[in-house]
Parts: structure tokens; C-alpha cells; sequence
């Protein structure tokens, strides 16, 4: 079972501008992120999905934020929450970093360094090497390489990585997969690592 997977997000914000932004700034970060504007949406959607962090603006229309938090510390979810008030002034760097060490909290135990052959990744420090060399690659790239090493040389659909790795946001009909893993397949160097199995999807 694939257990590395990138900081799966729930932000719940009144107002579009605000959500837009601080979905924006983590989705940079690799996190896929989901956006609902209240309180009701959020218990909905945490009772069908199993988010690693939740972000509540305290003053949501209908349920505060207090009370929705207090309605998930009942059920059985592993989620963190992070609690805004309508005062706080959060930096997207500091959301960023907040969020971030929120998910690693949330998660039992460390996710585990994947090795393949001269390929390694830690998802945890967030590096990975080839041959001993660090590679510049986006928090995207770093996902798809994290989720397809996770896979062990299974074969994965194409639709399967839109799902894991990007979020509700995305086109299903979108070539973002297969641009991602195009630009993706240099910064690993040779001989080649991914494989693409026709009409299959992606292994390494």
C-alpha cells in the first residue's frame, strides 16, 4: 500500500480572494489542496476524505471555527487543525511552514527514505539524489518522482497520479501529467528511469 503521498489540505475561508491565495501558495509548496467556504462544507468533506491538515478561519458563516473544530475532535480522524482568527495576518511563508510541520505531525511515523537503484529520495528533508547528486526539482516533480518510487515498479495510471499528487482543481482531461513527468525525465540524467507502459501509465 502507497503511504508517501504529498500533505493533502483543507482550507475553509469565507471569502474566494484570501482562499485562492493561500491555496496558491501551498499548492507551490507540493501539498494538494481542496477549498470550501464554511463550516458545514468542512465537516462534509473530512467525513469522506482523509486530510492530513485542516486550516479554519475562526469567523466562517454558519459554524465558527471553533465549533467545527470541536465537532472533529469527537470522530476518529488523524487530521491536524489550524485555527485562524479574523485578526491573525499569516505571511504565505509562515502558512506554508505552519501547515507543513502540522502534516508531519499528523502522520504516525516518518514516511520512509525510497531507494532505487542509484536514485534516492527522502520525503522527510525533502532531497533527493542521483549518484550522490542533489536534483533541482519543483515540489511537483518531487511528488510524481516520491509517489512513483513509492509504488515499488507497480504501473501507475496516469489519472491515478492526477488524483494523488495534483487536486479537485485539476482538469481530468488535462496533459498536465504527462508535461510534468516530460520535464521530470531529464533532471533524472541517464540511463532513463521512467518507463511509460502504452496504454498503461508510468513505472520506474
Amino acid at each position: 500500500m502507497i503511504s508517501s503521498t504529498p500533505t493533502r489540505v483543507l482550507v475553509a475561508e469565507e471569502h474566494a480572494g484570501p482562499a485562492r491565495s493561500a491555496a496558491r501558495a501551498l499548492r507551490r509548496e507540493g501539498m494538494v489542496v481542496e477549498v470550501v467556504p464554511d463550516g458545514a462544507a468542512v465537516l462534509a468533506r473530512t467525513s469522506v476524505t482523509d486530510y492530513d491538515v485542516v486550516v479554519l478561519a475562526r469567523d466562517l458563516p454558519g459554524m465558527s471555527g471553533d465549533e467545527v473544530c470541536r465537532r472533529l475532535a469527537k470522530r476518529p480522524t488523524h487530521a491536524r487543525v489550524l485555527l485562524l482568527a479574523a485578526s491573525d495576518t499569516v505571511a504565505h511563508a509562515e502558512l506554508v511552514a505552519r501547515v507543513r510541520a502540522l502534516g508531519r505531525r499528523s502522520r504516525t511515523a516518518p514516511p520512509p527514505v525510497l531507494v532505487r537503484g542509484d536514485l534516492r529520495l527522502d520525503p522527510a528533508r525533502r532531497v533527493a539524489t542521483r549518484a550522490g547528486e542533489r536534483l533541482a526539482l519543483t515540489p511537483k516533480e518531487f511528488s510524481v518522482l516520491e509517489y512513483l518510487l513509492a509504488a515499488e515498479g507497480r504501473v501507475v495510471p496516469a489519472d491515478e497520479l492526477l488524483r494523488r499528487v495534483w487536486d479537485e482543481t485539476t482538469d481530468p482531461f488535462t496533459t498536465t501529467v504527462k508535461a510534468t513527468i516530460s520535464r521530470l525525465r531529464p533532471k533524472l540524467g541517464t540511463p532513463p528511469v521512467i518507463e511509460t507502459v502504452p496504454r498503461g501509465g508510468y513505472r520506474i
